[in-house]
């Protein structure tokens, strides 16, 4: 695989060593401290990548403010051109990092080149539309001899701190925009999979990014304290937990930056009597066990409204989910591959264990797989439970792995109350053939992204993403002209040219009349 030779590299035992990218090139760790890369088909540790220090984090930073200043004073439409080289060149390289991706998150290749594509889109709307989205307004006398234009500049020196289960595509909404905008950015990706985000350091490199604007600091906890805490990041984006994001967002208002956190989820599936379920029992399929559930906008809940649609939509979902394969993310033929790391798949199998213990009906029990010749692999199979009730764990926390609960609900008003009543808001999607009632329901639901007849309703790159209630901190969501309004500061310019006569001091507040 030449990922391997481009940013890391090879010991002797076959054990990959991952290091930062800082200033256009690798730079090995010296904090001494280091994490596991594992491969999740097999359950072989395929890599060690360093952890950052608070100095190394300070050293990257220091970097990124002076190469900001060359990069912030481009042309936007230069910035651009070199923004859509880099989504050519990760055109050009798709098969192999899609490889990398799936070898250590454990999502199949198709799905892994997805994750891909979804990101580059982003990126390509920023590029091309940079020099749009950057200009500011102009109006003329606002007063005699008096104009008012306004200016959009970037910030400086932002940060992402991205989760495993994107490993490409969450980097790419972070870092595009804010590259675009002028900024220099600083990665820090999740430590269980980081060799997508080292390789696409690399391709910005390559197309032309001056060193030091885009820099990849792997690390833990410590890093992401550094990076929130550095008076010169002035702003962070962050994927991941609720608490987590909730800690960051209130960190970082405390240091008096900006902040877009987007945390867990608990996506619902409304079903009304007139939906055909031979489509919503394919669409639940996918939304609920592709990537093993490890999506911040997969479908964990599903709400047939009415006893006769929910037993014939067990039926159908028990019988189509029995037969899908879990595999080798690798392996032709896999519907979805393993969980990412060997706590994930305990984490899943205890809360499977919880529901049960609940009293819901376990009707498809994912766990105890064993794929021939991956034994040691970190496998959970679709998983599907029915009567779950809403004060049950196996509902109420956000398993990441491949479970669908199912919900039952006596009419619309019901289904539409489980959804509200809910933490999260991240994303909800209703199946129906009824006009009336998926405009009702896109309406008073109280959720970010909704999807009608859409079972995992992503938006496209230029429109934004971002969920409701505890799933976002923050008050700008990913990607789309929210981004570029996050990743620069409002700057207003009052002009007027005088004419070589002073008209004396004046003590009334200026007026626009």
């Amino acid at each position: 695989m030449t990922a391997i030779t481009h940013a890391s590299t090879v010991k002797e035992n076959h054990v990959r060593h991952l290091s930062h990218w800082m200033n256009g090139k690798l730079v090995e760790g010296t904090s001494g401290r280091t994490a596991d890369v594992f491969n999740p088909s097999t359950g072989e540790v395929q890599a060690k990548v360093d952890l950052a220090s608070t100095d190394e984090v300070n050293a990257a930073v220091a970097i990124a403010k002076e190469a900001q200043k060359v990069w912030g004073a481009m042309n936007p439409q230069r910035r651009g051109r070199i923004l859509l080289r880099f989504v050519d060149l990760v055109n050009e390289n798709m098969d192999e990092l899609a490889t990398l991706l799936s070898s250590e998150h454990g999502k199949t290749f198709p799905d892994a080149k997805g994750d891909i594509q979804r990101g580059i889109e982003v990126v390509e709307f920023a590029g091309g539309g940079a020099a749009h989205l950057l200009k500011g307004e102009f109006s003329t006398e606002v007063g005699g001899g008096i104009d008012t234009h306004s200016l959009r500049q970037p910030l400086g020196v932002v940060a992402g701190i991205t989760p495993f289960n994107f490993p490409a595509m969450i980097p790419l909404w972070k870092s595009g925009p804010a590259l675009a905008a002028g900024n220099a950015f600083i990665l820090k990706p999740s430590e269980r999979d980081p060799g997508v985000p080292l390789r696409l350091a690399e391709l910005y490199t390559q197309a032309g990014l001056p060193d030091g604007v885009f820099q990849v600091i792997n690390g833990d906890k410590e890093s992401v304290d550094a990076l929130v805490n550095h008076p010169d990041v002035k702003a962070i984006g962050f994927v991941g937990s609720t608490p987590i994001a909730q800690s960051i967002y209130t960190g970082a208002a405390a240091a008096g930056k900006r902040a877009q956190c987007f945390g867990g989820a608990k996506n619902h599936m409304v079903v009304m009597p007139d939906a055909d379920l031979d489509v919503v029992t394919d669409a639940l399929l996918g939304a609920a066990y592709g990537s093993a559930g490890e999506r911040c906008m997969a479908i964990s809940v599903a709400v047939p409204v009415g006893k006769e649609t929910g037993d014939a939509l067990v039926a159908k979902l028990a019988e189509k989910a029995a037969l899908l394969k879990v595999g080798p993310s690798l392996e032709a033929g896999s519907d979805f591959g393993p969980v990412v790391t060997p706590m994930a798949k305990e984490r899943i199998e205890g809360l499977i264990q919880q529901g049960v213990d609940a009293g819901a009906t376990l009707v498809l029990d994912g766990r105890g797989v064993q794929v021939p010749g991956h034994e040691n692999g970190f496998y959970v199979g679709a998983t599907l439970f029915d009567h779950v009730t809403t004060d049950m764990p196996i509902y109420s926390e956000e398993v990441f792995g491949p479970v669908l609960a199912v919900v039952r609900a006596d009419d619309f008003e019901a289904a539409l109350n489980v959804v509200n009543s809910n933490q999260y808001g991240n994303g909800v999607a209703i199946f129906t053939r009824d006009g009336a009632a998926g405009r009702e329901f896109a309406t008073r639901v109280e959720v970010g992204m909704v999807g009608m007849n859409i079972p995992i309703p992503v938006p496209i790159a230029y429109y934004t993403f971002g969920g409701w209630k505890a799933s976002g901190f923050g008050d700008l969501n990913q990607h789309g002209p929210d981004a570029f309004r996050f990743y620069t500061r409002t700057k207003t310019v009052t002009t007027r040219w005088p004419e070589g006569v002073s008209e004396g001091a004046s003590f009334v507040m200026p007026q626009g009349s």
